[in-house]
């Protein structure tokens, strides 16, 4: 994990695509490529059109990488008028899919049923994958999703579009295919930048602020795509500490002590995950997360075999609001607090988070997305935490209030399987003891 993986990693896929390149220079005059007097939004959809016909695997390199050309220098609206074109004029051959769709009914054999996805795949999936075949296709079709994405809600037409991609990204964006690797000091600047851009949960403010995170008692690990050179694709920043910690800012502080830090990392007995970054907007929906945490786990008990303890360091999101409308509705007897002067009994406000927390919605769990993210991977939750955040995004989130998720080796699938199978949500006795008062004003 260092420069001189990065600079093989470039080397190796500047040679691929050299190669493609050299395949679509072969392919062009193999293939039909509309006129370029042609409007560019018709252009778009003539190569569209031509690259889904055609049969050459130069030629239709050639049509991929032509095709990307023009669909980039579309402006906007038009990028997304091509995007509903093919939305709603890809779709399945009706007559195909009748048929198959009659053939199994009359006689359900695997083969038949094969034959019927085939014929439900939409026409838009294949052209999706030959455009791929271009140069920088991979990120081309990530960005235009982060397009569609935002333009969903306006244009609900693009939605077939979205659910092609969200499908194809799943498999081209399997495990299988994904490298971890640790980002320190020496990694390339060009990649220190996009942390800092990427950041998403406590802001990066600027180079000594990334260093402060970068050192030797700190870990920051990334997951990165063979198809996205140098593009994180989801990143976790790691503080070795001594004991559970229970606030950011401590975290967060700067300190250019690197010799303390390191003897900080020589006696640190647990590691806390305090921030969680996606970096890609059109790789929405494909989880990354889960596998990220775990294999880090793996990855910080080889390196140090002294850390016994795993857990995060988290946000609540979506608790203010939660409890806003709650006391709104008069489901909830208290004030709700607007500024730490004015929290006043912290244990209820403590209680009603717990409640928050644990409460869970039938076939989605805790109304909390961070929570169920962290419960479904099979964490515990383990403490919560009033003063955790004093910046003013944690004070407007959540009351400042941040919880320790554990990840218990011994207990993650146990977790995971109760979560998931009854909605059982893994808690600490502390956690069970904040919420004792209003369980036994139920039994009262």
């Amino acid at each position: 994990m260092g420069s001189a993986g990065d600079v093989a990693l470039a080397r190796s896929l500047g040679w691929i695509e050299r190669l493609w390149s050299s395949i679509a220079d072969r392919g062009r005059a193999y293939a039909d490529v509309p006129a370029a007097s042609i409007a560019p939004l018709e252009r778009a959809c003539g190569l569209a059109e031509a690259l889904l016909s055609g049969r050459g695997e130069a030629s239709g390199a050639a049509l991929a990488r032509e095709l990307l050309s023009v669909v980039r220098a579309l402006p906007a609206g038009e990028r997304l008028e091509f995007c509903r074109r093919v939305a709603v004029g890809y779709m399945p051959d009706e007559g195909a899919l009748r048929v198959a769709a009659e053939a199994w009914l009359a006689e359900p054999t695997a083969a038949r049923a094969t034959a019927l996805a085939e014929a439900a795949e939409p026409r838009r999936q294949e052209l999706l994958r030959r455009i791929n075949q271009g140069q920088g296709g991979t990120a081309a079709l990530v960005g235009l999703r982060k397009e569609i994405l935002g333009a969903l809600r306006g244009m609900p037409e693009l939605a077939p579009l979205d659910d092609d991609l969200r499908h194809l990204f799943a498999s081209w964006f399997n495990r299988g295919f994904l490298e971890l690797r640790r980002i320190d000091w020496n990694t390339p600047a060009a990649v220190l930048e996009k942390l800092i851009e990427y950041e998403a949960v406590h802001e990066i403010d600027g180079w000594a602020d990334l260093r402060r995170r970068l050192g030797p008692d700190r870990r920051c690990f990334a997951f990165f795509h063979p198809a996205l050179p140098g593009e994180p694709l989801i990143f976790v920043e790691v503080a070795l500490v001594v004991g559970l910690a229970s606030a950011v800012q401590p975290l967060l502080a700067p300190d250019t002590d690197e010799a303390g830090q390191r003897a900080r990392a020589a006696a640190a007995d647990t590691a806390i995950f305090y921030s969680i970054s996606n970096c890609q907007d059109g790789l929405r929906g494909i989880s990354f997360g889960n596998f990220l945490i775990k294999q880090v786990v793996e990855e910080l008990k080889a390196e140090l075999p002294q850390i016994g303890r795993f857990a995060t360091l988290s946000p609540v999101p979506g608790f203010r609001r939660w409890l806003a409308r709650r006391v709104e509705a008069g489901e909830e007897a208290m004030v709700v607090p607007e500024g730490p002067e004015a929290v006043g009994d912290a244990a209820v406000l403590l209680r009603v988070c717990a409640r928050y927390l644990t409460t869970v919605e039938p076939g989605r769990g805790p109304a909390d997305p961070v929570a169920r993210f962290h419960l479904g991977n099979g964490a515990r939750l383990e403490r919560i935490n009033l003063g955790g955040n004093t910046a003013a995004r944690g004070w407007q989130e959540s009351f400042g209030i941040m919880v320790n998720y554990l990840y218990d080796p011994d207990t993650i699938e146990a977790n995971h399987e109760g979560f998931v199978r009854g909605g059982a949500v893994a808690r600490s006795a502390e956690v069970d003891a904040i919420l004792a008062p209003a369980a036994r004003r139920r039994r009262s």
